[in-house]
């Protein structure tokens, strides 16, 4: 069963070529700050593999948890990402600042790791031993709140 069945419940399946993509809002509880509004998933073999391979960038809100997952590598990449490693209980185990091209990553207590843009860390004041708070947002109301806005 995948980990974040009850995270996901009601959305539709991640799996279904042609159902649309799982977003999360991602909140720092201690700080009361936003890391992500539109946060994917990567809980599968290939989207794990692939993580943001191929992209351009990340715009502001965007993200990828990777789970499980306990590094990373950054080949290939076109643009530096903050990464926050997790435990099982969304503690902030570690952070890494604008991480550029070509590197390697870990952190062997981490259950699962955020990749965002550069700058995150930052902006949000993210630390180790902080807890993070996963939302489901469906994107048709994101849409047409961003539309009102």
């Amino acid at each position: 069963m995948n980990p974040f069945s009850k995270l996901l419940k009601g959305k539709s399946n991640p799996g279904s070529p042609s159902a649309p993509e799982n977003r999360l809002l991602v909140t720092n509880t201690l700080r009361s700050t936003v890391l992500a509004t539109r946060l994917e998933v990567a809980d599968n073999g290939p989207k794990r593999n692939k993580g943001l391979l191929g992209r351009a960038g990340l715009a502001p809100g965007e993200g990828l948890w990777i789970v499980p997952c306990e590094s990373v590598h950054t080949f290939f990449m076109r643009f530096p990402i903050d990464l926050v490693y997790l435990d099982r209980k969304h503690t902030v185990k570690k952070v890494r600042s604008a991480v550029g091209a070509w590197r390697l990553s870990a952190c062997l207590s981490a259950h699962s790791i955020l990749e965002l843009p550069a700058g995150t860390i930052r902006n949000t004041q993210t630390e180790p031993g902080d807890t993070l708070e996963f939302t489901p947002v469906d994107d048709s109301e994101f849409g047409s709140r961003v539309a009102r806005e």
